[in-house]
């Protein structure tokens, strides 16, 4: 589908998708079961970054890696490392509810000292959505090139927005923000899953989002896809963003200013 990169990268994604699918599978039995589905999940989490893991290391074994179970592992390229979430949305995949996806980007530390995402994988097994890009090359579906959607009124626009809680702690910004724009007529939701939200604003099924309190593994994908799309991402700040991000504004071209400007007017 792509170049040598991208296909390591798929194949990597798909063998883990299969391990997924089967144990989505037996989530439904669990749900009544004393115990519950928590250590089940964390074991099929576990297991599949540790799949992961191994068909990259396998591909390119000087890489290092940031992972959300696993942590960081450095290798002896230190310009290369995989950032990678074996199950984003897992409290959505703990309940049995089908959006969920694995996540894989590949981070380069640039000439200028820079780290950016240059290759990446979004994964959705359950409906089979592969969501690709290589910096420069362009994001796709499968097999079709994605491009953002085009929607330029807030009153038509669909966005997404993550929690407003996280480890015990209330953002209000992101709340209000979420306010004033369902205000200006938009809609707006929480699907609970931020690299698949990312990966749909790429795919033009949503027009923007904004999420706080982000770990590397939450968006390093999604962010170049988007990119690659012809989307904007920055912080809320509306300064660059990259992996590191503590929070992200993406959206189309028509539309990330006035999210932009509705922020600034809750300041």
């Amino acid at each position: 589908m792509g170049s040598p990169l991208i296909n390591v990268m798929t194949g990597a994604v798909l063998k883990a998708g299969k391990g997924l699918l089967r144990d989505f599978g037996e989530i439904d039995r669990l749900q009544v079961s004393r115990k519950g589905t928590s250590d089940f999940v964390t074991v099929a989490d576990t297991r599949t970054e540790k799949l992961l893991h191994k068909e990259l290391k396998a591909a390119r074994p000087d890489f290092g890696f940031l992972m959300e179970e696993g942590g960081e592992l450095p290798g002896k390229d230190a310009t290369h490392r995989w950032i990678i979430d074996p199950i984003d949305g897992t409290h959505n995949f703990i309940h049995a509810i089908p959006y969920f996806c694995i996540s894989v980007g590949l981070e380069h530390l640039n000439h200028r000292g820079q780290r950016e995402i240059i290759a990446a994988v979004i994964y959705d097994p359950l409906h089979n959505d592969l969501f690709w890009a290589e910096k420069g090359k362009g994001a796709f579906l499968n097999d079709r090139k994605l491009a953002v959607s085009q929607r330029n009124t807030l009153e038509d626009a669909l966005f997404v927005v993550g929690k407003h809680f996280s480890g015990g702690v209330y953002d209000s910004t992101t709340a209000a923000l979420t306010q004033k724009v369902a205000q200006a007529g938009a809609a707006v939701r929480y699907f609970g899953a931020t690299a698949l939200d990312l990966a749909y604003l790429a795919a033009g099924r949503l027009d923007g989002c904004w999420h706080y309190t982000l770990r590397p593994w939450d968006i390093a994908a999604g962010i170049l896809l988007i990119q690659e799309a012809g989307g904007i991402v920055t912080d809320l700040e509306g300064k660059r963003a990259d992996a590191h991000a503590p929070n992200l504004m993406c959206a189309n071209q028509q539309l990330h200013a006035p999210l932009q400007k509705l922020l600034a007017s809750l300041r």
